[in-house]
Order: structure tokens, then C-alpha cells, then sequence
């Protein structure tokens, strides 16, 4: 379970960080994701959850006559955004909880997401509080995760680590939105219309570069539900798993690359 707090502390501190690292791993599904958000109109567009502001930064810059919003909980990442995207004049960042910020001047005509919404810690009030904000007929776009099953990156380091499931598959977490039954319910009783869920599989790039296996060590040392337990571990425990943890990455390695297979919903709906 990933909370508010935990974005707003360590969590939040550690993606800004490594945001160059996180933007990576989910390149091939940006741009997907920003082909399906070029598909819809919008002047006035929220990214919820925008943490580094890699999306508010490319629609800012495809939308020049448009007025973009990056809303993220964590004030280290949104500093990390205003830092990378402060220099155009249409984009702002701004720290709040979507499930209460609003700004009479700002009625959004397009609501975007990047794997953000995941981790709402009451799901069905901040998607009715985001339709309430939004202009009437205002489309939704947003990915999140598939199931563990279908993500290998997670079901490996799950059995290497011998993570324990999930008392609550549902709390706030990368794979919270895995069953779109759910979504779809958590969508419609807060107002919105025209669900639809769209699979999206692509290559999740943890490491890169002349040494591959240790830039993706890194990347999970600091990353995700691994960082969590490896930080937990002390001596012999923790030197084998790191063991583990680069036999697995070796296995994976292609010449300067480290990457798996990961699969995500892209979601779409509109406010009435």
C-alpha cells in the first residue's frame, strides 16, 4: 500500500529523484498514452498525479494555445516538474490531493493521467470530485497497471523476493486498478459515461547503458514494491537477494538493455 503520506515523505522524494529513471521505464506507453490524449479535444488540461511532469510537458508543448495544469500530492515532484517545465508560459505545476483541489478559474476540458490515479486513497469520492471540476463533456484518459500476472518485472521480483501478497488487493498501489470490473464500477457511480478499456503491452526499461544489469539494480533499489523490502534487510538477507536480483537482470540483459514485458489499461470515459 502506497498512502498520501508516503508520497508526501520518502516515496515522493525517491521518484523525483529518479525521475529520469521512471520516465524511461514507461516510454513506450507514453507515447502511446499521448497518441490516445491527441485524439481529444482540450484547452484547459488536468495531469493528475503528474509527477516529474513528463506528460504536462510533452501536451504543453504540442498545445501551445492551451492552459496545462500538473496537480501532483508530492511537493518533491512537483518542484522536480516546475524545475524541468517552468520556462513555458502554458504549463504550471501545483501541489494538492485531487480528491480536493480545485481552482475557480480553472475548469478542465480534459483530465489526463500517467499511471497516478492508482494510488487515490478514496477512489470513488476523487473521481466524482474530478468530474464535479471538470466542464461538462470533458473526456478522461488515464493508464494504470494489469494484473501482477501479466507484468513480469513484478512476478519476478515477487517470487525472488518472496513478496507475501496483498491482504488488500485493492488498497492504494500500482496494481489497485488491475480489474477493470472494478474500475469501470468506481467510474460510473462517481458520473462518468463512455468506459472503455483499452490493453496496452510494452517493454518496461529498467536498465540501460554500459552496464545494464547495475543501472536496473539501482533503479529497483530505489523503485517499487522491491525498495520497500530491500531496505528492510539486513546482512546475509539482504546480499542474497541483491544476488538474486542481478542473476535475474543478467538473465534479462541484451547488450546495453534490461527490459520486460509489462502490460497497462488505457482508460477513457467522458463527464456525462
Amino acid at each position: 500500500m502506497t498512502n498520501a503520506s508516503d508520497w508526501q515523505g520518502k516515496v515522493g522524494q525517491n521518484w523525483a529523484d529518479m525521475h529520469a529513471w521512471t520516465a524511461r521505464s514507461f516510454t513506450g506507453l507514453t507515447q502511446h498514452l499521448l497518441g490516445r490524449i491527441a485524439g481529444h479535444a482540450g484547452r484547459a488540461v488536468l495531469d493528475i498525479g503528474c509527477g516529474a511532469g513528463e506528460l504536462s510537458l510533452a501536451i504543453a508543448r504540442a498545445r501551445h494555445d492551451a492552459n496545462v495544469i500538473g496537480l501532483d500530492i508530492s511537493p518533491d515532484l512537483a518542484a522536480a516538474a516546475q524545475a524541468r517545465g517552468g520556462q513555458h508560459p502554458n504549463l504550471e505545476f501545483v501541489v494538492g490531493n485531487a480528491a480536493t483541489w480545485q481552482r475557480e478559474s480553472f475548469t478542465p476540458d480534459l483530465l489526463v493521467s500517467r499511471h497516478g490515479v492508482m494510488f487515490f486513497d478514496e477512489p470513488p469520492a476523487t473521481f466524482a470530485h474530478l468530474r464535479g471540476i471538470a466542464a461538462p463533456g470533458a473526456p478522461l484518459v488515464f493508464s494504470c497497471f494489469r494484473s501482477v500476472r501479466e507484468n513480469r518485472w513484478m512476478s519476478d521480483l515477487a517470487r525472488l523476493l518472496d513478496l507475501p501478497p496483498p491482504t488488500d488487493p485493492y488498497a492504494p498501489g500500482p496494481f489497485a486498478f488491475a480489474d477493470p470490473q472494478r474500475v469501470e464500477g468506481i467510474l460510473a457511480a462517481a458520473g462518468w459515461t463512455g468506459i472503455d478499456f483499452e490493453p496496452v503491452d510494452f517493454a518496461y526499461i529498467a536498465g540501460t547503458g554500459a552496464d545494464p544489469v547495475a543501472d536496473a539494480e539501482a533503479f529497483f533499489a530505489r523503485i517499487g514494491p522491491a525498495a520497500a523490502t530491500l531496505r528492510e534487510l539486513r546482512g546475509a538477507a539482504l546480499e542474497q537477494a541483491q544476488q538474486r536480483i542481478r542473476a535475474w537482470l543478467a538473465e534479462r540483459s541484451t547488450g546495453d538493455l534490461v527490459a520486460f514485458s509489462a502490460a497497462a489499461w488505457v482508460v477513457t470515459a467522458r463527464n456525462g
